[in-house]
């Protein structure tokens, strides 16, 4: 018989589409591929929809902050590159009621703005304290002025009065509700007044001398974005301007990049897990496929024809069959993500941007990989069926996988996993957990056959129990199969409702919505107690309270540092400045040691945040000499601590373990949620006029807010992966029907009754069940605690009822579809499931 293989190929996939064999492995590709890609889609246009709306929180796609007027060649630059430009200028200073208004002063932030401002995302200011508010392009007003309503209740104001700058007086025109680059220092929290740009020098606020930071925003495509960032970068490190940084989300908001790589990770994770359940399905598709065809070959091979021409017309027919699936999946999973779209509508401000091509190379490439590193496999042994299987069925069956196979499926999911992956750590703790879960549970589930088989004494156990022993027992190797393939879809859904509900948790905690909306500085030593007795008597229940003292580096292990020992920009910032240092015995709770050891009332000790260390080129056992107040003191550097800078807590870059430092001067700074009574803030400060009182409730609004927004958008992905889960659970359970009819076919012959063949499916769907579950929830509690611990930065505890829930969880899913999937099995007449049986 002579015949092409891509001859042989066509003829056999129109044969197996007409009848159906096909119908399994396309579903199955299509599924796979278009829960990735419609993952893919929405993840990859959510992303892009989060990131432009948290540039609105730069107020442009990126900004150049300098200490003195920016340069016109940057202004120039970002003209010529064709981008819109928005300059501002921020400065504190004292703002005061008229002496007939009561002449109250207040230390505020004033921005002075021009038109255009902001370039990215929008002022929502309100006629007055308690009105609705509404987005706005405008700016004020010459001769007018927009506030924040706390500063009203401060200088005893209200809105039409006049508000006095420096030798100006302006009419409060504006309450301002959001304003989106607000910013994350000190003086950025301050009462806002926003003036425009024309009333500046009437003022006379502007001084030599004066301490101004000057800003300015540029926002356009990526592209031409990119190449003005790359330029502004290279101007300030060949040394040619002074006090120039450039600003991006990640250095700009170090809050809002954690918030946001933290969204990536979960939808990444999400993507990782669709792919594990689409290898399953995809493997035992092409499996049952497979077993369906053994017939077929072994007459081809009687008819001459050559195993390598066999070989090759399946890899070209699967090949085919890879590309069509796959293609459908996309344009289903294209589909789909809109369903995500319409349900999460009001995610984001305005629509979200168009996807991009990575998404579809993505699902091309995952269900063509999918389908030769897991299909093919199996359906190759075709070739390999001897013509003696057409008079003696009994030769030829498939065979257990080779080294060589599931080398081959191995290294293919590996390198699909980690090409779903944005993340090179979740990614490696993804690919080598669920290795090693194959492994694992390949092992102890050949295990537990072995002793299942022993353990049931067949002369006193009940009768369904024993045969449901022996029909495990009786074919151990497709037993482990099926365990470990069950195993592996659990897993899956183990630790999505682990992830959806723990390590969701452990996210919101990271940023809680009690989290402190209050910071305070200043407070003197004398006013310690009073102040504290103040919050406590207002309602505060908990208080970050620490010492706060300013000292600048001058010495590493003994040698004088100055600015121009780093080439970093922030290095030289670092150490031209003094730093806010701190002293407590108690190590801060949310401070976790990465290295080294914190001692309580270690004299001469010293605990380094980490990203200091390393930008200082700082190491355990250095010995850093700060000069504080004119005194200067040495401590060895003990231990590293990682900071969560988005936790909204009191943090420090250099903490002293010692309850007590002597000789030293020092303020108080809290944190704390200020309660929700009326005129709590105007109170402290006319009781403590000393002190500046922070405001960032704006904040804690917009980190939660996108922080709400993505829980949202990863919960319903969650949901898509789980139905693909329980698809794999359906086609682990009915993969081994025609065995199951075939042996329940000869006991049915032989007398035995359907009630007690009913007895022993369910108990032996539930035996494999709970023994999948079990290892699957032990696997999945180490993996979470894996991601949560090295790639999610939680602190995750495992509950011990994980194991036990799991198995009973294993066992009713098991028990649900092989009721579903094998219902026929004990209808099917004898004699026709004998006369299709192999004998």
């Amino acid at each position: 018989m002579k015949l092409s293989f891509y001859a042989l190929g066509w003829r056999t996939l129109w044969r197996d589409l007409r009848s159906g064999d096909l119908r399994l492995v396309i579903v199955a590709v299509m599924l796979a591929v278009a829960a990735l890609t419609a993952v893919g889609f929405f993840a990859d246009r959510l992303k892009g929809g989060l990131q432009r709306d948290a540039r609105q929180l730069l107020g442009g796609d990126a900004v150049v902050s300098s200490d003195n007027p920016t340069p016109e060649a940057f202004v120039a630059k970002a003209r010529a590159l064709g981008l819109s430009v928005a300059s501002t200028t921020g400065f504190p200073t004292m703002a005061r009621a008229s002496d007939a208004q009561g002449g109250a002063a207040k230390l505020v932030a004033l921005k002075v703005v021009e038109p255009g401002y902001p370039l990215r995302g929008a002022l929502r200011v309100a006629t007055a304290p308690d009105a609705p508010d509404a987005a706005t392009r405008d700016v004020p007003a010459p001769g007018k002025a927009w506030i924040d309503a706390t500063l009203l209740e401060s200088l005893g104001l209200k809105m039409g009065d006049a508000l006095l700058l420096g030798n100006s007086s302006l009419t409060i025109d504006r309450i301002i509700v959001i304003e989106p680059d607000r910013g994350g220092g000190f003086m950025s929290f301050s009462p806002r007044v926003m003036i425009h740009q024309a009333d500046v020098d009437a003022t006379g606020l502007v001084q030599p001398a004066s301490r101004l930071n000057y800003r300015l925003a540029v926002a356009g495509e990526d592209a031409p974005i990119k190449a003005f960032v790359d330029w502004a970068d290279a101007q300030v490190k060949t040394g040619g301007v002074r006090g120039v940084r450039v600003e991006s989300l990640q250095s700009g908001r170090p809050e809002m990049s954690q918030t946001l790589d933290r969204a990536e990770k979960f939808l990444s994770l999400v993507a990782l897990l669709a792919a594990l359940l689409s290898a399953v399905a995809v493997a035992l598709a092409a499996r049952a496929f497979a077993a369906s065809h053994l017939d077929d070959c072994a007459m081809l091979r009687v008819l001459g024809l050559s195993q390598r021409t066999i070989a090759a017309s399946y890899t070209f027919e699967f090949a085919l069959v890879g590309l069509f699936a796959s293609g459908m999946g996309v344009l289903l999973g294209y589909g789909v993500h809109y369903l995500f779209v319409l349900l999460l509508a009001g995610l984001v401000d305005s629509a979200l941007p168009a996807a991009t091509i990575w998404p579809v190379l993505l699902g091309m490439g995952m269900g063509l990989t999918l389908l030769l590193a897991f299909g093919l496999p199996p359906v190759l042994q075709l070739a390999q069926v001897p013509p003696l299987r057409v008079i003696r069925r009994d030769v030829g069956n498939l065979r257990p996988a080779s080294i060589g196979v599931l080398g081959v499926g191995v290294a293919g999911f590996a390198a699909l996993l980690m090409a779903a992956s944005s993340d090179l750590l979740l990614g490696l703790i993804a690919v080598g957990g669920f290795a090693g879960a194959v492994l694992v549970f390949a092992a102890l589930s050949w295990v537990a056959v072995k002793l299942l088989r022993r353990s049931v004494n067949e002369s006193t156990a009940p009768r369904w129990l024993v045969l449901a022993t022996r029909q495990v027992s009786a074919r151990p190797a497709y037993t482990v199969v099926q365990v470990s393939a069950l195993a592996v879809g659990l897993l899956a859904l183990v630790l999505l409702v682990l992830l959806r509900t723990d390590l969701i948790g452990s996210w919101r905690k990271a940023t809680p919505p009690d989290a402190p909306n209050r910071f305070v500085i200043n407070v003197m030593p004398e006013q310690s107690d009073a102040f504290r007795k103040a919050l406590t008597d207002a309602g505060v229940a908990k208080l970050d309270w620490y010492p706060m003292i300013r000292g600048r580096l001058v010495a590493v292990n003994g040698k004088a540092v100055s600015p121009d020992d780093y080439e970093e920009d922030r290095a030289k910032r670092l150490v031209d400045r003094e730093f806010n240092l701190s002293h407590s015995a108690t190590r801060p709770s949310n401070n976790a040691i990465v290295a080294g050891q914190w001692t309580e009332e270690e004299q001469g000790a010293a605990s380094v945040e980490e990203g200091l260390a390393k930008t200082l080129n700082l190491k355990l056992g250095d010995t850093l000499r700060f000069d504080i107040g004119g005194m200067q003191t040495d401590s060895k550097i003990t231990s590293l601590r990682k900071v969560d800078w988005g936790s909204m807590r009191a943090n420090f870059f250099v903490m002293f373990p010692v309850a007590v430092l002597k000789d030293v001067p020092s303020t108080y700074m809290g944190a704390f949620k200020a309660p929700e009574t009326k005129g709590f803030d105007n109170a402290l400060v006319h009781q403590f006029p000393n002190v500046t009182n922070v405001d960032m409730t704006t904040t804690i609004a917009q980190v939660q807010r996108v922080l709400d927004q993505v829980i949202r958008a990863v919960e319903f992905l969650f949901g898509f992966t789980l139905a693909a889960g329980l698809v794999v659970l359906f086609a682990a359970v009915t993969a081994t029907r025609e065995e199951r009819a075939k042996e329940f076919a000869i006991m049915r012959a032989v007398g035995a009754q359907g009630s007690l063949l009913r007895q022993v499916q369910r108990t032996e769907l539930a035996g494999v069940g709970l023994l999948a579950g079990f290892l699957a929830s032990i696997v999945a509690a180490i993996v979470g605690w894996a991601l949560a611990r090295y790639v999610f930065e939680f602190e995750w505890t495992v509950s011990l009822w994980v194991p036990l829930v799991g198995a009973l969880a294993g066992a009713v899913l098991a028990l649900a579809a092989g009721w579903w999937g094998l219902r026929d099995v004990l209808r099917r007449p004898v004699v026709e499931t004998l006369r299709r049986a192999t004998t």
